[in-house]
């Protein structure tokens, strides 16, 4: 077997861990999870995930310092003034991951019941299912179809 290139690349650049910097712990994606099923307000967001009042807090800011979620004041009448968090683009374009790790545990966690969520396209209400494609179009069935090389940002090991 020849040895992988990746030995070869410093991986300070990697933007698999810039990504999880931001993203990767489990009380955000519950958040997030929150967040894509229309659940926007911090209570809600606390009992449905079961997340500590400060933990909740610290993820929230986060992910609104990040620009993934955003503030939008709200007030029911005889309250105070609050905000409720609403996915920006950049949180949207979280879906493909979200829907990814659903399609993951609906395979290998699910319990005996079955899957708790099916995703359906909103026009039709067919399946949804997360693709790879290639720029050709090309549909590619698992990551023995993929083959990582160096990007513009890779920098070799001194």
């Amino acid at each position: 077997m020849s040895r992988p290139w990746a030995l070869d690349y410093d991986t300070a650049t990697c933007n698999i861990a810039a990504a999880l910097a931001v993203v990767g712990e489990k009380w955000t994606f519950l958040v997030l999870r929150e967040a894509f099923n229309g659940v926007r307000r911090f209570d809600d967001m606390r009992r449905r995930t079961g997340a500590p009042r400060q933990v909740l807090s610290a993820r929230l800011a986060r992910l609104v310092a990040e620009g993934i979620l955003r503030k939008a004041p709200y007030r029911e009448e005889g309250q105070r003034s609050r905000s409720e968090y609403r996915l920006t683009d950049k949180g949207i374009d979280l879906f493909p991951v979200l829907a990814s790790l659903l399609a993951w545990g609906d395979k290998y966690a699910s319990g005996p019941g079955g899957p708790s969520v099916a995703l359906t396209h909103r026009d039709c209400g067919a399946a949804v299912a997360v693709q790879l494609l290639c720029g050709n179009g090309h549909v590619l069935k698992s990551a023995r179809d993929v083959t990582p090389v160096p990007g513009p940002g890779a920098r070799r090991i001194a």
